[in-house]
């Protein structure tokens, strides 16, 4: 994909962040994944770092080889044709020029988005800096900039996920981090672990920038959220830990029964080649 063609690709998902209905992202983890998301009608396609990692044999939490993770990435962007964003995770390295690398991956991929975390995987110091994370998103930004592709950044933060400091704290940290990410030009704000509708409702008052929220079971729907002004639902690597759920139903039904109902829903061998046929 030439430049051109990412850059209309990147500004055309920037807009689906402000424009018409609330942008869902079915995440999703290898190319039969993406195909099944994009025929069923979504704008856009966002990788699961998570379900990139387990379905190739990894744990969570920068584990997998980065050049492992932008290599599942590029056949992704190459199989659908709406905009792609990419799960990076904290951009596997602790520095400015570790994040621009991964941006640059990430363009070179063929994707124009980007999830950007600030966790850092360490217990002892679970997030980074706050002016360490500002400078990172910064050096992303550059990175493509330079290359002709304006990425467009979901910035993340985790501390309601990992539950940093007392409930009563949390807030506040997560509002002052993720202020100095929309200052940085972060195209939008990822709050993990937030479920609380009041909360998420405040967060999209007091930031006034498009909020993503990570929906789980027990998460508002579509439509509350919605109403809470929310611009990005994602579901993260559930659709991947929903499709071995279902395997390991089977696989237990097989070994157990004897019978196979579980089969039922699979799409057929004819269609799943369709999927794969399709220029």
């Amino acid at each position: 994909m030439s430049n051109p063609q990412q850059k209309e690709k990147a500004e055309v998902f920037r807009k689906l962040h402000t424009e018409g209905d609330v942008l869902l992202l079915a995440n999703v983890w290898d190319v039969a994944s993406a195909r099944i998301v994009e025929d069923a009608g979504f704008p856009a396609i966002a990788t699961s770092s998570a379900g990139i990692a387990f379905a190739q044999g990894f744990p969570d939490g920068q584990k997998i080889p980065p050049e492992r993770m932008l290599t599942v990435i590029a056949d992704i962007a190459r199989a659908v044709n709406v905009p792609v964003t990419a799960d990076v995770e904290a951009g596997y390295g602790s520095k400015p020029e570790d994040a621009a690398r991964t941006a640059r991956g990430v363009i070179e991929a063929g994707a124009v988005g980007m999830n950007f975390e600030d966790a850092t995987g360490d217990p002892a110091r679970p997030l980074f800096e706050l002016q360490e994370q500002v400078e990172r998103i910064h050096a992303i930004r550059e990175q493509g900039k330079s290359l002709g592709v304006p990425l467009v950044i979901n910035a993340r933060t985790d501390v309601y996920l990992l539950q940093i400091g007392e409930a009563t704290t949390r807030y506040g940290e997560a509002l002052r981090r993720l202020s100095a990410y929309r200052d940085a030009r972060a195209d939008c704000l990822f709050v993990p672990g937030l479920v609380d509708i009041a909360t998420i409702r405040q967060f999209v008052a007091d930031l006034n920038c498009p909020v993503n929220i990570l929906a789980v079971p027990s998460s508002p729907s579509v439509a509350e959220l919605k109403g809470a002004g929310v611009r990005r639902i994602s579901l993260g690597s559930g659709p991947m830990r929903a499709a071995m759920g279902l395997l390991r139903r089977l696989a237990t039904e097989v070994a157990m029964d004897g019978t196979y109902s579980f089969l039922r829903d699979a799409p057929s061998h004819a269609e799943m080649n369709k999927l794969m046929e399709r220029n």
